[in-house]
């Protein structure tokens, strides 16, 4: 006797699971879970089963009956570090940048967050939900299911807050699941130019406390979603104990920590992170060797920004393979920004990676799926095909993972389906 189930997908030349009861490291790392031939069962929202067609026709009839021949089925990506809310661009700092100016340099003239700061600012909150939403549903018809968006452009607490606003706005109007975290300490604001002190102090006293109130009242609450509260840690932004001050904060009124560490110039950021059981640490494009192992022992997931370098035209990388030989548990995600990473795709972020950090596709594969949902803490939930996990999957139109990050410039993903509903363009 047949069980009837809400969708039944059958015939893929492969289902990739990505499966794994926790972040994939080293070997791990390269398998991504092949059933040749396979199938997926689907049921109110979730995988109902995984497994070769054979089986699962003999299993299941379901309601709506979907043939992929030819074609792979793999987990939705999750995007797992952008900050895809704000206003305007910096399309003249980019003219900038191709002729040598340096983001630090851009920063302290007044440009780079600062630019955008003072747009988004300026924009209502409708426009920012409306300018947000298009980027989802562009991101959507890129293959992402799910995407964490910082706030961090407002740089005082009205603006925070309306940047937060904008995102519990995009959670219930876009197709992803959406993950929101604070990062008041993105930049210091020009209110407080020399006194990076007492825009900390603003952050931990009167934005942090505001911020928790606000997740107590919003959706996230409701629906078990993490909130987390990041900090910008580099040179000529905030140092490691000013880092230290914010992060300790967020953690007394009960958000998880995530840091940006090692971008340009190593100042412990990433030790920081390790010690304060921080969910993610991100970009690491300069941590030390020492380092790396003390994060590649800990719970704490890498995740690498290739896209950022490769948008910047630098020839100097995160060390990919260095990190995965040290056992980190390490992801990929866009960085969706407007000054270094006006990127959407996370096919591309892969197809970089693969490229300029000698990762294979496996290992790419693996790092926007499984290990991206475990930094944002839903690894539990979403990231990989297997049984009673939400049924985020996507119709690939090739016959084999590799695709995704062999071709350039080509979205091959056929059909999106989210919570097991088929999403429309």
């Amino acid at each position: 006797m047949t069980e009837t189930v809400d969708l039944l997908l059958v015939n893929a030349t492969q289902v990739v699971t990505c499966a794994s009861s926790g972040p994939k490291r080293g070997a791990a790392l390269a398998d991504v879970g092949i059933i040749e031939r396979g199938a997926v069962a689907v049921d109110e929202g979730r995988i109902a089963a995984v497994g070769p067609t054979a089986e699962l026709q003999s299993r299941f009839r379901g309601r709506v009956h979907l043939d992929v021949t030819g074609k792979l089925l793999c987990p939705g990506f999750v995007d797992c570090h952008t900050h895809l809310v704000f206003a305007g661009d910096r399309v003249d700092e980019f003219e900038r940048k191709l002729a040598g100016a340096s983001y630090q340099e851009l920063l302290a003239a007044g440009g780079g967050i600062l630019s955008t700061m003072r747009v988004t600012r300026a924009a209502s909150l409708d426009e920012l939900v409306a300018v947000g939403l298009r980027r989802l549903h562009a991101m959507a018809r890129l293959g992402t299911t799910t995407v964490e968006i910082k706030s961090g452009y407002g740089l005082d607490t009205a603006g925070e807050l309306k940047i937060l606003a904008a995102i519990e706005q995009l959670a219930a109007a876009a197709p992803q699941d959406i993950v929101p975290t604070f990062l008041g300490a993105h930049a210091v604001p020009p209110e407080f130019a020399g006194d990076p002190d007492g825009y900390i102090e603003l952050v931990c006293k009167e934005m942090l406390p505001a911020v928790a109130a606000w997740r107590n009242e919003s959706c996230f609450g409701a629906l078990g979603v993490p909130v987390f509260n990041d900090v910008f840690c580099e040179q000529g932004v905030f140092n490691p104990m000013q880092s230290r001050r914010v992060l300790e904060a967020g953690l007394h009124v009960g958000l998880r920590p995530k840091i940006h560490a090692d971008e340009f110039v190593a100042l412990g950021g990433t030790r920081l992170a390790v010690e304060l059981g921080a969910v993610s640490a991100d970009h690491l494009d300069a941590t030390p060797q020492e380092e790396m192992a003390a994060l590649a022992l800990s719970e704490t997931i890498a995740v690498l920004l290739p896209g950022v370098n490769f948008h910047l035209g630098s020839h100097h990388f995160a060390q990919a393979r260095r990190w995965v030989e040290a056992g980190a548990a390490i992801a990929l995600a866009t960085d969706f920004n407007p000054g270094s990473a006006p990127i959407l795709s996370l096919p591309l972020v892969m197809a970089i990676a693969c490229r300029y950090q000698r990762l294979t596709p496996a290992e790419a594969l693996n790092a926007v799926t499984i290990n991206a949902a475990h930094a944002l803490g839903l690894g539990d939930r979403l990231g990989s095909l297997e049984v009673g996990k939400q049924a985020d999957l996507l119709v690939v139109d090739a016959p084999d993972y590799r695709h995704l990050a062999y071709w350039l410039g080509e979205n091959l993903v056929e059909a999106v389906i989210k919570a097991g509903r088929r999403l429309r363009a």
